[in-house]
């Protein structure tokens, strides 16, 4: 996390110079990130990509919206999605007849408009100063993004090349406090897959030729504010067992196979077009299980097993000691604690599940939006804790 001077309140619409002083902290390192990842991905893909915003660009549009987003119009807090792009590189946009500055009081004004998933408002240069142009639902690969998730926190990401599901985060700013997502985190030795999909800058994810449903589950896991674990256990084996009570109250006999038929299907015909909805639909329903008290248990090849299951110490195991707690963001730095440090008891039952079960992942939802992914490190001989709801937002 890198911690910012504080800033000032500007109470004018216009905004001649950036008083939000963490955009100017973070403006530098995204224009570099979204240049190194157009030179790599533009030797292989013959599409047209997003242009890239410079660092002005990306400090002027972040101070405005920051300021915007405190705001409030008829009792509510503005929420907007603002992608940089011009009208022509944009898929069926709805044209403003007349271009509107970027200001705060406009997204404020505008914001009840396009506060839906999946609607952007369009900004581009005009005659030297930021204009919005209109709105639009569909934005090429690579397209600068920021979304405004609540009062003074906003998150900066893009569109994978390829492919569906969730946008790739690159920074999040919440107040003066700014988290970086790291590009290397996914390296780290036994860094669970998922890990990757989530950060989404390696070759495979960033071109997302896969739907990603441990990251779409994650999201929607979060979405419904209620908590919950996900375990995810090796098909065909049964030893998972001995980590939970029984009798379970939802066992799931046969097991439940949408989302893996669903999968199936898509890897032998893989256009998102066709898929995403249904796989939009199976993964909210299967997401949605995870509020029930207790885990939700689905295998590697996403066939549901049993949901408000109750984690237990396996009878031949002994209790989880100590973990590794580490976030994917710049400046972070991995630490062994007690699991107890870590939070409450969904954290302490999935820690020991994956001591236990150690060929087993599990994904934990706060209530709070804190998102952990736990696995086990055999080159560390310990429980692995990825705080990962920075890349969910």
């Amino acid at each position: 996390m890198t911690n910012t001077p504080n800033f000032t309140i500007n109470t004018g619409d216009k905004v001649p110079v950036t008083t939000y002083k963490a955009a100017r902290s973070v403006a530098a390192q995204v224009a570099a990130h979204f240049d190194r990842h157009h030179v790599s991905v533009s030797k292989y893909y013959e599409q047209e990509l997003a242009p890239r915003p410079d660092a002005h660009t990306i400090e002027t549009i972040i101070d405005t919206t920051f300021w915007a987003s405190l705001r409030r119009e008829e009792g509510r807090s503005p929420k907007v999605s603002i992608a940089y792009l011009p009208p022509e590189a944009a898929e069926h946009p709805l044209i403003f007849a007349e271009k509107l500055s970027l200001t705060a009081n406009v997204l404020t004004k505008l914001a009840p408009a396009v506060e839906r998933s999946g609607i952007h408002l369009g900004v581009w240069l005009e005659d030297g100063e930021l204009r919005i142009w209109g709105t639009t639902r569909v934005i090429p690969g690579l397209c600068f993004v920021l979304e405004v998730i609540e009062p003074g926190m906003l998150v900066v990401k893009h569109r994978r090349v390829e492919g569906f599901g969730k946008f790739v985060n690159v920074a999040v700013l919440k107040g003066d406090q700014v988290k970086i997502v790291n590009e290397q985190s996914g390296k780290v030795r036994d860094c669970p897959s998922v890990i990757n999909s989530m950060i989404g800058f390696n070759s495979t994810t960033l071109w997302n030729d896969a739907p990603n449903l441990l990251v779409q589950l994650s999201v929607s896991m979060r979405s419904h504010e209620r908590g919950g674990i996900l375990l995810v256990v090796p098909k065909g084996k049964e030893n998972w067992r001995k980590s939970i009570i029984h009798p379970i109250t939802y066992h799931v006999q046969p097991a439940f196979s949408e989302l893996a038929i669903l999968n199936k299907r898509y890897l032998e015909d893989p256009n998102p077009i066709t898929w995403q909805n249904q796989f939009s639909s199976a993964i909210s329903n299967l997401a949605g299980l995870t509020a029930v008290d207790g885990a939700t248990i689905i295998n590697d090849s996403y066939e549901l097993l049993a949901f408000g299951a109750k984690i237990g110490r396996a009878a031949e195991g002994s209790p989880v000691e100590e973990m590794i707690v580490s976030e994917p963001v710049i400046g972070n730095s991995p630490q062994v604690i007690h699991p107890v440090q870590n939070g409450g008891t969904r954290h302490l039952s999935a820690a020991q599940f994956v001591y236990d079960q150690r060929d087993s992942i599990a994904l934990v939802a706060s209530q709070d939006g804190r998102f952990t992914i736990f696995s086990w490190s055999g080159c560390e001989n310990k429980v692995l804790a990825f705080r990962v709801d920075t890349l969910l937002l």
